[in-house]
């Protein structure tokens, strides 16, 4: 009878044993790809340096490579794709550019420029096809906030809506775009790191916010959370740790319950720097960085490390259950799970 019950209660753990394999869709091409969009299991968008922009609407097998003209020493950190003919694309440093197309990439508008030489624009996140938020590193101490209802074609300042000044030294990364999150309704979170960390966190569509430490590795100018992502307005997770040293794992993945307020360690952490995580269901998650990739199965509590092969992000599919990694040299893959 013991064994009996031994074996019900461990036969959940055996049969929801799953193997997790990467495999490649491209690579190659001369571009760093930090900006990814998985729009469906069929269409993908990355951006990265060289001013490239590529998308495959087959599910990775063949792709389209695209260099917007005009913007052709441009590195377009983050890419916000709809579908296979509407994308936005921005990218990091200055003159700052937001760029959109709506036919598949053949053309691009500029539909917002700043040359300030401290503008640097790091993520952005839309909370529906019209309304959009798109963040920077600060500029007096300030947060750069940008906001669309018009999906993309013109851009509000909203930078006085955060009330708070940074501290010197506190800015984010644009390692992959995902230093911010947005949920449908208005929910945004950003991160910061550096010197010191938080999240800054609005309930309505950037027009109020809040300000949560985050306790994940700061101190220095490489140092921070890199990537976020959020399954709902309570749970989330955060990575990151120092880029320049990345194999080491000192406090570089954090998890929240209560929607960024609080943080706590896991069990088992990530096995180095991370610069992308994405839950793909209530308790998978993937992380991924310059040293490797690592998958949990429980909620993010344990983590197991993959794969050495080097990535700037990852994503799930919008509509659908691919995940996607890319990185340096045009690389892009695909995670296979199986039972």
């Amino acid at each position: 009878m013991k064994k009996l019950l031994w074996c019900l209660l461990m036969a959940p753990f055996f049969c929801a044993a799953q193997s997790y394999n990467i495999k490649p869709l491209t690579e190659g091409t001369k571009t760093s790809i930090r900006g990814l969009s998985v729009v469906s299991d069929q269409v993908i968008w990355v951006s990265g340096s060289n001013s490239s922009v590529g998308k495959s609407t087959d599910g990775g097998i063949t792709w389209k490579w695209i260099q917007p003209k005009g913007y052709e020493k441009v590195d377009f950190r983050d890419i916000e794709a709809f579908d296979d003919q509407n994308a936005i694309i921005v990218n990091a440093g200055s003159p700052a550019y937001i760029l959109k197309t709506s036919d598949g990439g053949e053309s691009w508008t500029e539909h917002y420029k700043n040359t300030d030489t401290a503008i640097f624009l790091d993520g952005a996140g839309f909370w529906d096809k019209n309304k959009g938020i798109i963040f920077g590193d600060p500029i007096n101490n300030k947060l750069q906030l940008l906001k669309t209802t018009n999906a993309g074609k013109s851009w509000q300042n909203i930078t006085a809506n955060l009330k708070s000044d940074l501290t010197k030294g506190e800015a984010s990364f644009a390692a992959s775009g995902t230093t911010i999150k947005t949920l449908p309704g208005g929910k945004t979170w950003i991160a910061t790191g550096g010197t010191v960390s938080n999240i800054y966190f609005s309930p309505d569509y950037g027009e109020s916010w809040q300000v949560f430490k985050c306790p994940i590795l700061q101190g220095e100018n490489s140092t921070g959370p890199f990537s976020i992502d959020f399954l709902n307005d309570k749970i989330g997770v955060a990575v990151g740790g120092n880029y320049l040293k990345d194999k080491e794992n000192a406090n570089n993945v954090l998890l929240t319950s209560d929607g960024g307020k609080t943080w706590q360690k896991p069990v088992s952490p990530v096995l180095g720097y991370r610069s992308g995580v994405t839950y793909i269901n209530s308790k998978t998650l993937i992380a991924t960085g310059t040293s490797g990739t690592d998958i949990s199965a429980d909620g993010g509590s344990n983590w197991k490390h993959i794969s050495n092969k080097s990535f700037n992000s990852v994503q799930k599919a919008k509509k659908g259950n691919k995940v996607v990694l890319a990185g340096e040299k045009g690389t892009v893959y695909q995670l296979e799970i199986a039972n």
